[in-house]
């Protein structure tokens, strides 16, 4: 593809050898003397670039820019000038132009800013395809290794990148090549976490992971102090790569003090993995000390928030017991009028040391994903999903409360409870009537599956300290990207089901939890 570029500038005789240099290249050079003929020409014509000299006779550049930008937004506009005042350049970048060239020109410079232009997604896809294969190797080589919990959350990690890297080429040319490697991380990621998740609980030692019970007690209660107050802000099922793609938005108003993960807890669901958060214990321990407050989750009832209905009571007691003398608020937000509310009344929060805000519209949009058809066709996949939360996040009562906290140099830890992973896989499974309806694992008296190796069966719930409904409740969790289904109109409902976002079972994506902490800027 041959690309075309005009040129304007009042001395452009002076400027042959540059424009030899640029068809030389391979570009078409059309020119013109004065931005009134720049214009003329751009309303006749299309061309790639605009070169435009700041400092004309007639019309100036700036002028011409804004005129040229109506009638043609999405021409790249190169402002040259032999001027470096200040205002004169925030004139033109608040102009939108894609560069800024000042006089004496560099021909190489020249190519440099053209070719940012015309081949920088080209040449940022072969970069990112190259690094890619290249680091390929090497975490494909590392899962045969014996790896600690630590070590798994990196691999996490750096499978999180490269899936946004790779999302951000224009072909995705390596996308099929990356999820098969994510496919087989989290076949060996299962495999580590069944075989060591017991131990974690009954024999913790230096390579056990923080998990979901002692996460405030390590990341939050020791940033309390009576100087500034903390906000801590657990937005539900926000995965890791989620996270990175909010910290764009957030990067502007906040230093990243610390990035660290945590483990959830099995089954990484809300009404197990968040109350054991508040609470700072096993759900074992919660229901033998709260008994009147614990919900079993059993039957057809999938209303998450039921089980979490004490989640205040639980954080309170939690402080109590580990005498933490601390002025706490606990929020939680549902609805978008409850996120405005919390806005308008941001200076009350600033009166205690701790603010505890639970956000649950990425859970509820998960859920709405598997149900609506629109939002299904809204996020078809991974990539899709992630931009729908950013737009949320964009436009949310959310982001206007850390804007405010970043106004006041506050101190904020952004954190979830679990995450989910796109299940394709159903597992048959047979359970009664009591048996509860999660897709991603299933606890009852009586189940029955097909063989398959990709579940993790407890038959003595009280070794990971969950709770027994029953003397003979059994828990299961679907490994890697499995479901549960029932033979009772079993293809309707794997179709209804597959490609939904679920919770609740075994994935990298599920259990490996961000958590971080920021100061405003």
């Amino acid at each position: 593809m041959i690309y075309s570029i005009l040129w304007a500038d009042d001395e452009i005789d002076l400027l042959t050898p540059y424009i030899i240099f640029l068809e030389n290249k391979g570009y078409q050079v059309s020119t013109v003397n004065s931005g009134a003929d720049a214009l003329e020409l751009v309303i006749k014509q299309k061309f790639d670039v605009l070169f435009l000299d700041e400092n004309m006779p007639g019309m100036s550049g700036l002028e011409v820019l804004i005129a040229i930008k109506q009638i043609r937004p999405n021409l790249p506009v190169i402002m040259i000038t032999k001027s470096e005042e200040e205002e004169l350049m925030e004139d033109a970048i608040g102009s939108k132009i894609a560069d800024y060239l000042i006089k004496p020109l560099n021909p190489n410079q020249l190519l440099l800013s053209v070719k940012r232009i015309f081949d920088k997604k080209r040449l940022q896809e072969e970069k990112t395809n190259l690094s890619y294969q290249q680091e390929f190797r090497a975490l494909s080589m590392q899962y045969q290794d014996k790896l600690n919990a630590e070590e798994w959350s990196e691999i996490y990690k750096k499978l999180s990148y490269w899936e946004l890297e790779i999302d951000n080429t224009e072909n995705k040319s390596m996308a099929e090549v990356l999820n098969s490697q994510k496919s087989e991380a989290n076949a060996h990621f299962s495999k580590f976490v069944e075989k060591n998740y017991e131990n974690w609980l009954q024999k913790p030692d230096s390579d056990t992971p923080i998990l979901s019970h002692l996460m405030m007690r390590k990341y939050a209660f020791p940033l309390i102090n009576d100087k500034s107050p903390l906000f801590f802000i657990l937005v539900d099922n926000l995965r890791y790569d989620q996270w990175k793609i909010l910290e764009v938005f957030i990067q502007d108003y906040f230093q990243v003090e610390r990035e660290n993960t945590y483990y959830s807890i099995l089954p990484t669901t809300t009404a197990f993995a968040r109350n054991s958060i508040f609470a700072g214990m096993m759900p074992s321990e919660i229901h033998k000390n709260f008994p009147d407050k614990w919900v079993h989750d059993l039957g057809d009832s999938d209303d998450d928030e039921g089980y979490n209905q004490y989640e205040e009571f639980y954080l309170q007691q939690q402080l109590k017991r580990l005498k933490i003398d601390a002025k706490s608020s606990y929020h939680k937000i549902i609805h978008q009028y409850q996120g405005k509310q919390l806005v308008d009344n941001f200076n009350k929060l600033l009166t205690n040391d701790l603010n505890v805000i639970v956000y649950n519209f990425v859970d509820m949009l998960s859920h709405a994903r598997t149900d609506m058809a629109m939002i299904k066709e809204l996020a078809p996949d991974e990539s899709a999903y992630r931009s729908l939360t950013a737009s949320w996040f964009q436009h949310s009562p959310l982001f206007d409360l850390l804007k405010k906290i970043s106004a006041k140099k506050g101190r904020v830890i952004i954190t979830t409870d679990h995450g989910m992973i796109r299940v394709q896989n159903p597992i048959k499974i047979v359970g009664d009537r009591n048996t509860n309806t999660n897709l991603r694992y299933k606890q009852g008296k009586n189940l029955n599956w097909d063989s398959n190796s990709k579940m993790m069966v407890s038959r003595k719930p009280e070794q990971l300290f969950l709770p027994k409904p029953n003397m003979s409740t059994t828990y299961v969790f679907a490994k890697e990207d499995c479901m549960f289904a029932y033979p009772n109109n079993y293809n309707h409902f794997v179709n209804h089901y597959k490609n939904t976002f679920q919770h609740g079972g075994i994935s990298l994506e599920e259990c490996i939890i961000p958590v971080v902490y920021l100061t405003g800027k």
